[in-house]
């Protein structure tokens, strides 16, 4: 009986966001593992006591991105970590971007803002400024040249807070075709779904956001297939990969292009395409064995 830890977070006194993961721990058990949800805080927990830990929802760990990255490093120390810990590493800061870029990969221009560095901002398109380390659009927000003085405040605020900051055209095809995520788990594709826009006009950075808004399931095109397949080809160590999520968009001539990669802690939408269970429990169970 294998035993297998979901890393998650720990909601406090509401309910926990990861819809998916009492049906995830429930698969497991019914096919005979010994699996819990488990946060990744938690200071009594043995990881090593478990066959693996499967990082699974995590999404208060950009808040504490260095603390993180040092309990992943722990927990392998010990046990089986999916993702291994030097992908989480690495993919936990966005600045992974530029290397998926020089690789050759078509990737949503973006340039880094440190703290430090002077604080140069587009003045003749829309554009996006976010966190290199964050998840869930957190301190995102959408500008157009007019809003420069807001813009600005945002990005002290970012540099406030010791984080580098990420500069995006808004690429309009958002507004129009929306994200689509492509999901891959044990190393096959599992599903697709698309969301709408996330980053509204006039939101406010530190505003509340809807991570996923409008999500339905999506049949990839082949280009966002061969897009995704050459994204997860040049992630470092990609043959210890147990999941991945690509985030695709279409960029200004309408071919897909890179928005992210998410390694570490991607909400799997099992909720939106039920016979994924299944596939993931399975993988699971033979990444335990």
């Amino acid at each position: 009986m294998p035993r297998v830890a979901l890393a998650t977070y720990d909601p406090g006194p509401r309910p926990g966001k990861d819809r998916d993961l009492p049906v995830l721990v429930r698969a497991l058990r019914d096919a005979g593992a010994d699996a819990v949800a488990v946060p990744w805080d938690d200071p009594g927990t043995d990881w090593s006591g478990f066959d693996l830990v499967v990082i699974r929802s995590t999404w208060d760990y950009s808040w504490r991105a260095g603390e993180f990255v040092a309990w992943a490093q722990k927990v392998a120390a010990v046990t089986r970590l999916a993702n291994p810990a030097e992908v989480v590493r690495w993919n936990t800061d966005k600045r992974y971007l530029g290397d998926l870029a020089a690789a050759g990969l078509p990737v949503v221009p973006t340039r880094y803002l440190a703290p430090g560095d002077a604080p140069d901002l587009p003045g003749d398109h829309e554009y996006v400024v976010k966190p290199a380390a964050g998840a869930g659009s957190r301190y995102a927000a959408r500008y157009t040249p007019a809003g420069h003085g807001t813009a600005l405040r945002h990005l002290a605020r970012l540099h406030e807070e010791g984080l580098t900051a990420m500069v995006q055209p808004y690429l309009a095809g958002i507004d129009v075709s929306g994200e689509r995520a492509l999901q891959f788990f044990g190393g096959r594709f599992l599903h697709a779904s698309r969301k709408g826009a996330v980053l509204a006009p006039g939101t406010a950075y530190d505003a509340d956001k809807v991570a996923h808004p409008d999500l339905v399931p999506w049949t990839p095109a082949p280009a966002e297939l061969e897009v995704a397949g050459r994204a997860l080809a040049a992630v470092p160590d990609a043959g210890g990969l147990l999941y991945a999520r690509v985030d695709i968009v279409d960029g200004e001539d309408g071919r897909p292009v890179l928005m992210e990669l998410e390694l570490v802690e991607p909400n799997l939408f099992l909720h939106l395409h039920p016979g994924s269970v299944a596939v993931v429990r399975d993988a699971i169970l033979a990444a335990a064995g």
